[in-house]
């Protein structure tokens, strides 16, 4: 949610052509296909670089327009790994249903990309703790004509709402009832606004960072973002935090990350990289938002 980029899925796709991208610098072609092939902690603390992947969705992870890497996973990221003793952090962009993908063919090491904890996706690979959290809100036409401020009213007032492909919020509403017939999946941020300013859907569901970051970019559109709310399952709200991710097997570089995010966290500085890209300490999952039970959930 994405970012003069600002599509989640594709605006800023063009940087999947030219392959990695070093933080901090241009775009650079690279041959590179895989990552270490022992101790991936080890091999990046030995060559002092590590490859993240990013999906190029602002304002989590993406190439800006001078070339650079950002975004609020790739510079919580950086941080990190810069504690860690690893000075060099390059990235691959790819589309957001292949990260896990391309993390087990060991085309990166790490995903930076604010990625959803949920169940489904613990299965496939190895979660940080809790990075941050997000209400989940809904992008409306100016005004609001409808009053729909949750998947329930969605649900109630028949309207059609748009989502990002591979993303949570489809999930999300269909499981506050939603039919399938009213929800429309469509590829990137992009679409989904002009999806909700040309009528065709009333309105699409992502984080309220996403979409108050979207309409930041966009200030002539003429939508809104409704106020931010936890979607509910089984009569329970469901709590989204999103995190980085690892590769199952890399044990010692997600614990050793860990520990550093966590500094990060409890130190503040978290606060202070992240307060670019629309975050704030009222982002920071509380004590217990956990790995565990957001994978359990």
């Amino acid at each position: 949610m994405k970012h003069g980029e600002w599509s989640r899925r594709d605006f800023f796709r063009r940087s999947a052509v030219f392959g990695a991208a070093a933080i901090g610098g241009p775009v650079l072609l690279s041959a590179c296909t895989s990552t270490s092939s022992g101790d991936a902690l080890q091999a990046a603390k030995s060559a002092k670089k590590i490859k993240i992947g990013i999906a190029n969705e602002s304002p989590y992870g993406f190439t800006d327009q001078s070339g650079r890497v950002t975004g609020e996973a790739p510079e919580v990221a950086r941080a990190v790994f810069k504690a860690m003793g690893i000075d060099t952090v390059d990235a691959e962009a790819v589309s957001f249903d292949q990260l896990i993908p391309a993390l087990n063919a060991k085309k990166y090491d790490v995903v930076a990309a604010g990625m959803n904890i949920t169940q489904k996706r613990c299965g496939q690979a190895a979660f940080s703790l809790p990075d941050y959290s997000a209400l989940t809100a809904l992008l409306v036409p100016k005004g609001n004509p409808q009053q729909v401020l949750k998947f329930e009213d969605i649900k109630a007032k028949k309207v059609k709402v748009a989502v990002l492909s591979a993303a949570v919020e489809k999930g999300y509403a269909t499981d506050s009832g939603v039919p399938e017939d009213q929800i429309t999946t469509l590829d990137s941020q992009d679409n989904l606004l002009r999806a909700v300013t040309d009528g065709r859907v009333y309105c699409a569901a992502l984080t309220d960072i996403s979409l108050k970051d979207l309409l930041k970019k966009n200030p002539g559109a003429a939508a809104e973002v409704t106020q931010g709310f936890d979607p509910v399952k089984d009569g329970k709200p469901v709590i989204s935090a999103g995190g980085f991710v690892f590769r199952t097997g890399d044990t010692s570089l997600r614990d050793a990350f860990n520990a550093e995010l966590k500094k990060l966290h409890d130190g503040g500085e978290w606060a202070r990289i992240v307060a670019p890209f629309g975050f704030t300490e009222a982002n920071l999952p509380k004590p217990d938002v956990t790995t565990e039970k957001l994978c359990a959930a």
